[in-house]
């Protein structure tokens, strides 16, 4: 008996040896960080008592170069770092610690988003704007990850699309809007880092936008999904993949459409398609848009990436003033454009704002504070969709 007692306890420790290395059920350090305050200053702390300096960088700071700013954090006798901020506009937030020069995320906040190959920790500030991309008790959309023929790509692909409240149980036909993410990013980008059911769902419910099926597909046309997500199977992200904004996505951009139109409950016209997109998506909506110019009567640039195509030789970048000015002539009910006033693009979408103005080409100008960042999209894609189908 006493020998089966001990076989059981010795099964029992070892099981749960086991089972800790499957699956992490400590809490980790006995730390809240952030912890948001009612004045909505917001408080860091990380347990590094054998750290040097550690610094705290978020995407509400002024940019140093390409990456935001950084302050000092300060330690007490326990070895605690701890900064408190300024009181933070409502919104979404990233952060990130840098010890000793090393960057890592929080120890104790669990939620993370990726961009492209770099997990931030989020937080958000409670208000009027961050309402938007808080889940409400209002009717939800389905979100779906949908795999489709690409006949000019010769492969599957994988796009993620958003139904609205009460798709699945009527009948009615939707209008359509393909929402493109930027370079570095995938089919995942504006539902991880944009929000976009959220914004979607909120504003339907608030009755500030139409009932509307969103689009959102993988720009990389040498993937067939997002990384860790398709045939490739694990690997690093990148920004700039080879066939990067090259001509081929525009090019093929219509076995998406055709995908849709066949698939789901749409309203197959031009007067119920959009297009819009951020950065890399922005000029990738900008060309498909003008070479398909009877095509989509909504189009949105984002923080548009106006910059040299990297193939000129390119069938779909031949003649781009001659398509622009047949899209005009077809009409179109919106083309929409925002650019933060500090976005290393502002130069390039004031040009291309000039440029509109000479050909007398209809557009609404949107400029914001900020740069090449995701708190300006949000912010752009809320603006922009209750504007849509009207």
């Amino acid at each position: 008996m006493k020998k089966l007692l001990m076989a059981c306890f010795a099964f029992t420790v070892l099981t749960g040896i086991e089972l800790m290395g499957q699956q992490a059920l400590g809490g980790g350090q006995a730390i809240v960080s952030p912890e948001i305050h009612e004045n909505h200053t917001v408080s860091f702390h990380l347990d590094a008592p054998h750290a040097q300096e550690v610094k705290l960088t978020g995407d509400w700071m002024p940019v140093e170069g390409w990456v935001p700013g950084s302050v000092d954090m300060t330690k007490n006798e326990k070895g605690i770092w701890t900064y408190t901020s300024e009181a933070l506009e409502p919104d979404l937030y990233g952060y990130a610690f840098l010890v000793d020069g090393l960057r890592i995320n929080d120890p104790n906040n669990a939620f993370v988003s990726r961009d492209i190959a770099t997990l931030t920790n989020i937080f958000m500030v409670d208000g009027q704007q961050s309402e938007l991309y808080k889940v409400n008790p209002v009717p939800h959309g389905t979100v779906s990850r949908i795999w489709y023929d690409a006949p000019a790509l010769n492969k599957k692909r994988r796009m993620t699309v958003y139904t609205p409240p009460g798709y699945e149980s009527d009948r009615k036909s939707y209008p359509v809007l393909y929402l493109l993410h930027g370079a570095g990013g995938d089919e995942e980008a504006w539902m991880e880092l944009g929000r976009a059911s959220q914004i979607l769902d909120n504003l339907i419910a608030r009755g500030k936008a139409k009932p509307m099926i969103v689009v959102m597909p993988n720009g990389n046309v040498i993937q067939d999904a997002a990384p860790g997500e398709g045939s490739e199977g694990f690997y690093k992200p990148a920004f700039m993949i080879p066939k990067t904004m090259d001509g081929t996505y525009e090019e093929t951009f219509m076995d998406i459409v055709n995908f849709v139109e066949k698939s789901y409950r749409v309203k197959a016209k031009k007067s119920h398609r959009a297009i819009a997109g951020l950065s890399m998506g922005g000029f990738h909506s900008l060309h498909i848009s003008r070479y398909y110019p009877n095509t989509f009567d909504y189009v949105g640039l984002f923080s548009s990436a106006l910059v040299p195509n990297q193939n000129p030789g390119a069938t779909v970048y031949q003649n781009i003033d001659l398509s622009l000015e047949q899209q005009k002539q077809n009409g179109y009910k919106l083309y929409w454009i925002g650019i933060g006033k500090t976005d290393f693009l502002y130069r390039a979408n004031l040009e291309y704002k000039k440029k509109l103005e000479d050909m007398g080409m209809p557009f609404t100008f949107r400029e914001s504070e900020g740069g090449h960042i995701w708190k300006n999209w949000r912010i752009y894609l809320s603006e922009f969709v209750p504007l849509l189908f009207n």
